[in-house]
């Protein structure tokens, strides 16, 4: 199912408007579970590819609608939700609209790997949540916060 739905992701609405990125955010990302058998049974190999193939046709797709500006399709596995997220904006891959820090790779595998890697899918550990801390303290540690792996494919006509 999980390639599957990967393939989908590359015919959903696809909303470029680099005036409201909201809109695009909401419209253009997608996040994808997937069953004990296909994590068992799928290589990172088939994934990268499946996610490879999307890219260009997402590529196309913008190729077709004349978009002159920047774009990017990018990847990342949310551990919190332990799902694998994507989504396409109106951005250059140095400038994705994520409130943590991030780093940008050519190189996917790692990030489907500790996805198909991960033992309970789609829910949280409460063991990670220790040391909850307010908004005010987060602020004061947040530099000793790891950032996290983000494949980027420019798909924009400027790629």
């Amino acid at each position: 199912m999980l390639l599957t739905w990967i393939a989908e992701v590359a015919d959903e609405p696809l909303v470029l408007e680099p005036a409201d990125r909201r809109v695009e955010w909401e419209t253009n990302t997608w996040s994808l579970g997937a069953a004990d058998e296909d994590r068992s049974s799928l290589s990172a190999d088939e994934v990268v590819a499946a996610f490879e193939r999307t890219a260009a046709a997402i590529q196309e797709r913008i190729l077709r609608l004349s978009f002159s500006e920047a774009a990017t399709f990018y990847v990342w596995h949310d551990e919190q939700a332990r799902q694998l997220r994507c989504s396409t904006g109106s951005v250059a891959p140095d400038a994705l609209p994520f409130g943590g820090t991030y780093v940008a790779s050519d190189d996917l595998g790692p990030i489907v790997e500790g996805f198909l890697a991960d033992s309970e899918p789609g829910s949280g550990a409460w063991s990670h949540l220790e040391g909850v801390q307010s908004r005010s303290e987060q602020t004061e540690t947040e530099s000793g916060i790891a950032p996290f792996h983000v494949w980027v494919s420019s798909v924009g006509a400027s790629s």
